[in-house]
């Protein structure tokens, strides 16, 4: 069945952040200012929803720009050559009794691509005051960084490390229905000659 719900994120209501302890004792954190997703679901139906986000590696902002340049470079997310993040997704499990939902997909960072799980809380199904139809939802997880290379770091006089290498996830996402997708099929819908 093909899915023919388009969705966009609406960048003005939207936050793609993470944080990360530093010295052991503190968390840094840091969000991704450029990104965006194409989304398709059977009606509003987000438990079928077909994700497909990138994220703009160099709008990565912590708040310190000497920072931001290391993380921008071979270190971490060497953007010289990996200019994107990626997330994919069509798996989106039943809520549990607290509403969550166990969202799996695959990240991909620096050419490495890791299935992952999110969590996901859906706030609602609205329409705003100029009748767009919006839906809005929280999505947290937690992550190794080593996993996709991003291995720097260095050990403190008094051990330990300087940055852990747990990162975690905090999402708040409002999607815009941006209408019908049109001339959907599925590749076992498309008959030979056609």
């Amino acid at each position: 069945m093909s899915k023919e719900t388009k969705w966009s994120i609406d960048p003005s209501h939207s936050e793609i952040s993470f944080k990360v302890r530093h010295l052991m004792i503190a968390h840094v954190k840091g969000s991704f200012k450029s990104f965006d997703a194409s989304i398709y679901t059977e009606g509003t139906d987000f438990t079928t929803a077909d994700i497909d986000l990138w994220i703009d590696a160099a709008s990565i902002d912590t708040g310190d720009t000497t920072r931001d340049e290391h993380l921008k470079g071979p270190d971490f997310f060497d953007v010289a050559n990996h200019k994107q993040l990626n997330f994919t997704s069509s798996t989106i499990g039943k809520p549990d009794k607290d509403g969550n939902h166990e969202l799996w997909g695959e990240l991909t960072i620096k050419g490495i691509t890791k299935n992952v799980k999110l969590m996901v809380q859906f706030g609602g199904l609205v329409k705003d005051p100029w009748a767009n139809e919006k839906a809005g939802f929280t999505l947290t997880g937690t992550i190794n960084r080593t996993e996709w290379g991003l291995i720097w770091n260095s050990t403190l006089e008094a051990g330990g490390i300087m940055v852990s290498e747990e990162v975690t996830i905090s999402c708040e996402v409002e999607l815009i229905n941006a209408g019908k997708k049109y001339l959907v099929m599925q590749l076992d819908e498309v008959s030979d000659g056609s």
